[in-house]
């Protein structure tokens, strides 16, 4: 909240699928939807995607849908439904507006508090909401994130009714990515060995099997001093590449990637480093880069995501 106030947010203007990250949005909401047995609709008053394509910050429009459909469903009753309808104005000199309009069927809110909600840590007294713990942060980032992307939203409740949230941002298209790109099943990493740097046993399992099935073979270290000492340990040429977590402890994944960069082994200035981490904010990219990685893969991590930054330095 103070690095919006202070108008320290970094936007990136990357090409983004719209439809694809509206996915990854709607993947995790519905779940949380299904578990308090919430009914989802999503409704578009256009059909189709007509610019698929535009410039944005995909870390931060997640954060802004994530937060607003939390809500949404936290303040909703068991049975109640959130609604969607989105569309999007003709563009007019490469710019598009979409619109979304999210309404739920829950405990609404007061013509008094509606003043209030963007305010950090609002709560309406006397109220359901007041025994959920207010909103916190939650809707004030997402007001000054929306107003940093040049967009407005605003809100309509009523007490027992729901709520309505309008959310409007402009977005510059962008061209469609190259198209000649190999597709996931044509990207082969058999037959790879990978050094995997992971602390966490879930994300360990779920990374051997993927990478695994794909006929990968993994070395794995659980924190960064294992994986310095592994490298070192091993010849020339053993490993391909090295997947290295950031926050683990003993030695992090940055302090370990300019250990391993320092080194006098063979493939030290050479091997590829790929950053897989939940910290995905350009910032946390730029350090991964700084410190000689070669790539950074945000978490959770898509196997074709993976295949691809592994094909691209290793095949």
């Amino acid at each position: 909240m103070s690095k919006i106030e202070d108008g320290n947010v970094p936007l990136t203007q990357e090409i983004i699928n719209f439809e694809e990250l509206s996915q990854d949005v709607l993947t995790i909401i519905e779940q949380r939807a299904k578990d308090r047995g919430i009914q989802m609709q999503f409704r578009a008053k256009k059909e189709g995607f007509q610019y698929p394509f535009i410039y944005g910050s995909p870390v931060h429009l997640r954060q802004i849908f994530l937060n607003i459909y939390g809500n949404c469903i936290k303040y909703n009753r068991i049975g109640g439904k959130i609604i969607t309808v989105s569309d999007y104005t003709e563009a007019v000199d490469g710019i598009t507006t979409y619109e979304w309009t999210i309404t739920d069927t829950g405990i609404g809110m007061s013509r008094e508090y509606q003043e209030h909600i963007f305010e950090p840590f609002s709560q309406e007294k006397e109220d359901a909401r007041s025994t959920q713990q207010g909103i916190g942060l939650g809707m004030a980032i997402v007001k000054g994130l929306i107003e940093k992307m040049g967009g407005t939203i605003e809100v309509k409740s009523e007490e027992g009714i729901g709520s309505t949230f309008i959310i409007r941002i402009p977005f510059k298209l962008a061209p469609a990515p190259d198209t000649v790109k190999k597709t996931a099943a044509q990207m082969d990493i058999s037959g790879l060995n990978l050094l995997l740097v992971e602390d966490n046993e879930l994300n360990t399992e779920i990374a051997e099997t993927l990478l695994s099935d794909e006929g990968a073979n993994l070395t794995v270290a659980e924190d960064g001093l294992q994986a310095v000492r592994m490298f070192q340990e091993k010849p020339e040429g053993y490993f391909d590449a090295i997947l290295m977590d950031i926050m683990m402890p003993v030695m992090d994944g940055i302090t370990a990637t300019k250990t391993i960069r320092s080194l006098k082994h063979p493939d030290a200035e050479t091997i590829p480093i790929i950053a897989m981490t939940a910290n995905a904010f350009r910032e946390d990219k730029e350090k991964c880069l700084a410190a000689g990685m070669n790539a950074h893969l945000a978490k959770p991590i898509k196997i074709e995501n993976i295949k691809r930054i592994l094909c691209e330095y290793c095949v």
